[in-house]
C-alpha cells in the first residue's frame, strides 16, 4: 500500500496547478490531503473519481475557506471516521480517518502557533490528541497518522535551527511534544529509513527559500510501531510543486 501525504494549501489553487496530472503519476493507494480549504459541495467530485478515487471522504472546518482534510481511497474503506469527537478541534476540520482490514490512515492538520492565542489552542490541542491517540491505539492498533504536524522534530530537520529557536514550530515545548508522541509507540517513517539532512516538506515564499532548498521538515507519516517490519520504504517529493509544502509518503507490506 502506498500511501502520500500532502498538504496543498487549497484543493482548488492545486487543481489549477496540475493536481490530478501529479496524482495520476504519483499514484498511491490512498491519498491524505490537508488544508484543502474548501466545502466537499464547492468541489466537482467526479474529477477525482475519474482520477482513480471513487472513494473520497471530506471533513471541512465550519469556516469556510480554512482548514479542513480529506482522503482519497481507490479502495473502499470498512469504516471511515470523520473528527474525534473532541469538541474543541472538530470545528477546524483536521482529523480524518480511514480503517482497512490490515491497516488505519488518518489525515491530521496540527494547527500551527502564528501567534500567542493560536500557540496557547496548539499545546492544548496537542496534549488532547495525544491522550486521543493513546486511548486509539487500543482498538485500533495498526495506525499510520500521515499530515502536517506544523512542527520539526530534530535540528537536521529545519534549515537554519539557532535562528529560529524561539518560532513556533521549532519551540523546546513543540519539539518535545513530537518527541513524546514519537516515544508513546510511533515510527517517524522517513527517518526510519533516512538519516540525511536537508530533506523538507515546507518552504516559506519568501526569498526564494524553495529554490535554495531553505526548508522545514513538519509534515510525518507515523506508523505505529508494530508496523515497522511491514515499512518498505519512506519518501520525500519535493518536485511536486502545486503548494508551499510538497508531498511526502510510505509504502507497506498489506
Amino acid at each position: 500500500m502506498k500511501i502520500i501525504s500532502y498538504n496543498v494549501n487549497g484543493i482548488r489553487a492545486a487543481i489549477k496547478k496540475g493536481f490530478f496530472d501529479w496524482i495520476k503519476a504519483a499514484d498511491p493507494d490512498v491519498l491524505c490531503i490537508q488544508e484543502t480549504k474548501a466545502q466537499k459541495e464547492q468541489l466537482d467530485l467526479s474529477l477525482f473519481e475519474e482520477a482513480g478515487y471513487k472513494y473520497n471522504y471530506w471533513f471541512s472546518a465550519q469556516k469556510k475557506g480554512y482548514s479542513s482534510v480529506a482522503i482519497l481511497c481507490k479502495t473502499e474503506p470498512k469504516h471511515i471516521e470523520y473528527g474525534t469527537g473532541i469538541e474543541t478541534m472538530d470545528f477546524e476540520g483536521r482529523n480524518l480517518r480511514v480503517d482497512f482490514e490490515t491497516v488505519s490512515v488518518m489525515s491530521l492538520y496540527l494547527p500551527s502557533g502564528t501567534n500567542s492565542a493560536r500557540l496557547d489552542f496548539k499545546l492544548n490541542y496537542m496534549d488532547e490528541f495525544l491522550d486521543y491517540v493513546n486511548a486509539l491505539k487500543k482498538t485500533i492498533p495498526n495506525l499510520v497518522i500521515c499530515g502536517d504536524y506544523n512542527i520539526c522534530h530534530t535540528e537536521i530537520d529545519i534549515h537554519n535551527p539557532k535562528q529560529n529557536k524561539n518560532t513556533s514550530g521549532f519551540l523546546p515545548v513543540e519539539r518535545d511534544w513530537l518527541g513524546k508522541f514519537i516515544d508513546s509507540g510511533f515510527v517517524d517513517t522517513f527517518r526510519h529509513f533516512n538519516k540525511d539532512p536537508h530533506h523538507y516538506s515546507w518552504w516559506s515564499y519568501r526569498a526564494n527559500a524553495r529554490n535554495n532548498n531553505k526548508g522545514w521538515r513538519i509534515d510525518y507519516c507515523m506508523a505505529t510501531e508494530n508496523l515497522s517490519n511491514r515499512l518498505q520504504r519512506a519518501f520525500i517529493l519535493p518536485e511536486a510543486k502545486h503548494s508551499d509544502h510538497c508531498p511526502i509518503g510510505v509504502e507497506i507490506s498489506e
